[in-house]
């Protein structure tokens, strides 16, 4: 089932296509229900190949960014299934997980725009509470109290034991970046290059990765156990999630990130003119939009229904996130005994820059979900023209955006094999 148009597949699409390429290819494609959500939802697993060394593709973890993943597993996918090298001939198969957190995926498909504007995307936005994001472990018991999700996908390693772990994510604004549990030497060149071909900006400077050593431009490593790894004030802890959890198997996790908007800035790595100035600009507005965003909460909580559901808490989860995140990196309050910041380029300067607006867009939109009101939609269409005028992003294609994903997944896979 092809979709038309430059928009992301729902899930419900990219589980048809992917029943679609098992019929019409019998006996080399499976697709199987692994688990389900915790609304009931399905947890779809395609197979493709009959290989001894396994690799696992998740699309979906976080679920505004479901639709990218769902477009790179069916042009994976189908590359796979057409690709001999890429099974035979490397003694391998391949499963893909069609989407690990199909109940938040659902709550982002309230409307598929074409060529999405900032704005169409913020409107519908959803993105769940930390502890709703299934990859992320329990830390004294990985199996103990966990979301159905998380259990599924942990099963899934056990099962498969897999060489190689792709999670597929994606980012607002920026550049293509990846992420790896271990280091897969050349790897970098091969993003690069394929970047470039599509027209498609790194990220060199991720504020997820300050801390990250790097193995090449856009490619950061996972930090030791007991190093840090990033802000203190981002509920993150790479060692105890579903990425590291494949290494007890001796497989390597890589984290595939994909722009929606590119951002030319992200890729600058020339220091960036007046860093400290702009810092506390960026750590200034991050608190007052989150008080902004906190007031509105206030006023709108006498009307809201039951409990919230997961919009309240994603959308209070963002609100006490934003001050404690301008901490971590605005001198004007940062603790003198916080570890020290990496030299700031511009494209450093700009990952932070995004998030100081980004966040209070997020939680600002999803309010509006919860509780439409002029003012609340005044505010979200403004914050989100200003977002996409502050960095002079446009939009890459879904097209690009998934074909750059499939390429890195294949280049990560053959970069084990030699």
């Amino acid at each position: 089932m092809a979709v038309t148009g430059d928009r992301y597949p729902t899930t419900s699409e990219v589980a048809s296509a992917a029943s679609a390429l098992t019929e019409s290819h019998p006996g080399l494609c499976g697709l199987r229900t692994v688990g389900r959500s915790r609304e009931g939802r399905p947890l779809l697993l395609l197979s493709v190949g009959h290989g001894r060394r396994n690799v696992l593709v998740v699309a979906g973890a976080h679920a505004n960014e479901a639709g990218v993943g769902g477009a790179t597993v069916l042009r994976l996918a189908d590359r796979v299934a057409h690709d001999r090298r890429l099974r035979e001939a490397a003694d391998a198969a391949w499963h893909f997980l069609l989407c690990v957190d199909p109940d938040g995926a659902h709550r982002n498909e309230t409307e598929l725009v074409l060529s999405p504007t900032v704005g169409d995307h913020f409107r519908h936005l959803f993105r769940p509470h930390s502890s709703e994001q299934p990859e992320w472990l329990v830390l004294d018991d990985p199996l103990r109290e966990v979301l159905p999700e998380t259990r599924c996908l942990v099963g899934l390693i056990d099962e498969l034991r897999p060489v190689l772990q792709c999670s597929l994510h994606g980012i607002d604004v920026g550049g293509v970046h990846l992420l790896l549990t271990d280091d897969l030497p050349g790897l970098s060149g091969r993003l690069g290059k394929s970047a470039a071909e599509l027209d498609i900006p790194l990220e060199l400077g991720s504020a997820d990765a300050f801390y990250w050593a790097d193995s090449g431009p856009g490619v950061y490593l996972m930090p030791p156990p007991g190093e840090p790894e990033g802000w203190d004030a981002v509920p993150s802890d790479a060692e105890h999630s579903t990425w590291a959890y494949a290494r007890r198997y001796g497989g390597v996790t890589a984290i595939i990130e994909a722009p929606m908007w590119g951002c030319e800035r992200s890729a600058d790595i020339s220091p960036a003119p007046d860093a400290d100035r702009a810092l506390r600009a960026a750590g200034a507005a991050l608190r007052r939009d989150t008080s902004r965003v906190a007031r509105e909460l206030e006023a709108a909580r006498p009307f809201l229904p039951g409990d919230g559901g997961p919009l309240l808490r994603a959308v209070e989860e963002t609100i006490a996130v934003g001050p404690r995140l301008a901490e971590d990196w605005d001198p004007a309050v940062r603790s003198s005994d916080a570890a020290p910041l990496p030299p700031m380029t511009t494209a450093r300067l700009t990952s932070v820059q995004v998030y100081a607006q980004r966040l209070p867009l997020r939680a600002a939109a999803m309010l509006r979900r919860l509780r439409p009101t002029p003012e609340l939609d005044g505010l979200v269409a403004d914050w989100s023209a200003a977002f996409e005028a502050a960095f002079d992003v446009r939009w890459i294609p879904v097209a690009d955006q998934s074909e750059q994903q499939a390429r890195t997944a294949i280049a990560a896979f053959e970069s084990l094999r030699t």
